[in-house]
């Protein structure tokens, strides 16, 4: 286990001393020694260790247009090049969409063309797909769909408990406005099933508080421009608004609104953006701002790897694996801000040990082990 983790920290010392700052290497080596340390000593918790170094994984991406999805494409990046340096895969392409299901389906077309051993897909559609992917499953490839949904039943499912995160917020609020208020909803993109799962979340836990009243519901599309457009429009027609209910991208948009428009702004679930956690801080600071974030991760792309490969290498895998989502309270908002480059987010590193961790605890019917908290260490 010794040199095992020896190696690691040697890796990640040399791919990262020169771009990224001390404390998120320390980070990122005391995430992989943590799940090293869970799985040391069970060997039901151990990585299958099968033949993949011929194989390839490849990465169907909706779309990449914004800075989540960007950061998310560069985790898969990496741990790809990592694993074949390590001889754990031949190559891991990535390959995205305009937000467009039939593009996507021609580019998953493509890699069963190519003969792809694994597809990871972030869906634009949970039924568009379906007959590509049948494709797929039906020529013995992998398929894993990860942070989406899709109704073909041959799949691998990496995602999140969205309900979970709607708990999370209305629990919050409530708490805050001991169970009455006037909220704003900014949901995602119409029609998005991940976009629907995060809203029927959010509805469902405010139906505990029937103090708690939606006064307009928008859509922001999980970005700040489109959200601050959309909730500039709703604003001069709505009441005073108490708390904004969101899904990831679009708090620091909503913030804006509100500020652009002289109103006093309400607690705003942020989504782990950095500017979000950024404009946090400063209203923190200025005016003793509260509020809570939580949001998927881009790392997601991450898991979707290593649950691919580790099919792939033989290991036992069940149809669903849990992704646990990063919540940031008050006390660990420094400790995370620090991590992030500008136009980042919460982004904890998952490898190969950590995702056995997910995908034993799925099988085992427990809890997803939580995202680690970073420690910021100065120099």
């Amino acid at each position: 286990m010794s040199s095992l983790v020896t190696s690691v920290y040697r890796r990640i010392m040399e791919n990262s001393m020169d771009t990224k700052p001390i404390h998120k290497v320390l980070w990122r080596f005391a995430g992989c020694v943590t799940g090293l340390a869970m799985i040391a000593g069970i060997p039901a918790h151990a990585a299958v260790d099968g033949p993949t170094a011929s194989h390839s994984i490849a990465f169907s991406n909706s779309y990449a247009g914004s800075d989540f999805r960007k950061v998310m494409v560069r985790n898969w990046q990496e741990i790809a090049a990592q694993a074949q340096k390590d001889g754990l895969i031949r190559e891991a392409p990535v390959v995205s969409a305009n937000n467009s299901a039939s593009e996507q389906a021609a580019q998953i077309q493509d890699m069963i063309v190519k003969g792809v051993n694994a597809i990871v897909i972030l869906a634009a559609s949970d039924t568009a797909l379906n007959g590509v992917i049948r494709d797929a499953c039906n020529a013995g490839i992998v398929v894993v769909v990860m942070a989406s949904l899709v109704t073909e039943r041959c799949v691998y499912t990496v995602d999140y408990n969205w309900s979970a995160m709607g708990r999370v917020e209305m629990d919050y609020i409530a708490e805050r406005l001991k169970g009455n208020g006037t909220l704003l909803e900014i949901r995602g993109i119409a029609g998005d099933a991940t976009d629907k799962n995060i809203s029927d979340g959010i509805r469902k836990a405010a139906s505990d508080y029937p103090g708690l009243r939606f006064a307009k519901t928008v859509y922001g599309n999980w970005t700040a421009s489109v959200a601050r457009k959309e909730v500039a429009l709703a604003l001069p027609s709505l009441p005073s608004i108490d708390a904004v209910a969101t899904q990831g991208g679009d708090g620091y948009g909503a913030a804006m609104a509100f500020k652009a428009a002289g109103r006093p702004l309400p607690i705003i679930v942020m989504g782990n953006r950095q500017d979000e956690l950024a404009l946090w801080k400063q209203e923190r600071d200025a005016n003793g701002y509260e509020t809570v974030s939580v949001s998927a991760s881009p790392s997601v792309s991450q898991v979707g790897f290593w649950v691919a490969q580790q099919i792939l290498a033989g290991k036992q895998v069940p149809k669903f694996v849990e992704v646990p989502l990063v919540r940031i309270d008050a006390k660990d908002l420094d400790a995370w801000l620090a991590t992030m480059p500008v136009g980042g987010a919460a982004n904890p590193f998952y490898g190969q040990a950590s995702v056995t961790a997910m995908i034993d605890a799925a099988n085992n019917n427990t809890t997803a082990p939580p995202a680690p908290v970073p420690e910021v260490m100065k120099q």
